[in-house]
């Protein structure tokens, strides 16, 4: 049994109150800051999906298709109709795999890392605010609940060494 002493002991019995909070504040700081880079987005015709895609391919480099659909847990059609536009609009460039020529591998163009660089920036101010006011061990605690929300694979991905493209780590 827990020691009710212990510190974070009166956490583990949270009501389901508390837990609707804490998931009205996810809801609310994921559409919060998500915000600014809607607005990057709609200039340029694209949205959310195309955002995820931007960042895991800015991330990595040579990012294979297939690894990125692993990553974002989406099926090779949806994610085709994300691909499209970010090719048309010269934001991505794919190449053929040196060793498996049918494979796919995925670059930011330089527009395409202009265009993350804008997002990540908007988002970056906000997170920084944030983490100023909360101070280090409350980021740290942050950290933790991410974790723990998250499941095993997307926990595996962060473990992961950072010289392989994510699904791959």
């Amino acid at each position: 049994m827990p020691d009710p002493a212990a510190p974070g002991a009166s956490l583990l019995f949270l009501r389901e109150e508390q837990i609707r909070r804490a998931q009205d504040m996810f809801f609310l700081a994921s559409r919060d800051l998500a915000a600014c880079a809607d607005a990057v987005l709609r200039t340029h015709g694209l949205g959310r999906a195309h955002h995820r895609a931007l960042h895991f391919i800015g991330r990595s480099p040579g990012l294979t298709v297939s690894d990125l659909l692993a990553v974002l847990s989406v099926t090779k059609q949806s994610f085709s109709r994300v691909l499209a536009p970010l090719v048309d609009k010269n934001l991505v460039r794919q190449s053929q795999g040196r060793a498996d020529r049918r494979q796919r591998l995925l670059y930011l163009t330089d527009d395409g890392t202009a265009l993350e660089r804008t997002l990540f920036d908007c988002q970056r101010e906000r997170l920084l605010a944030a983490y100023r006011e909360a101070g280090g061990p409350a980021v740290e605690g942050f950290g933790r609940v991410m974790r723990g929300v998250m499941g095993n694979a997307a926990r595996a991905l962060l473990d992961a060494p950072k010289d392989r493209p994510p699904a791959a780590r």
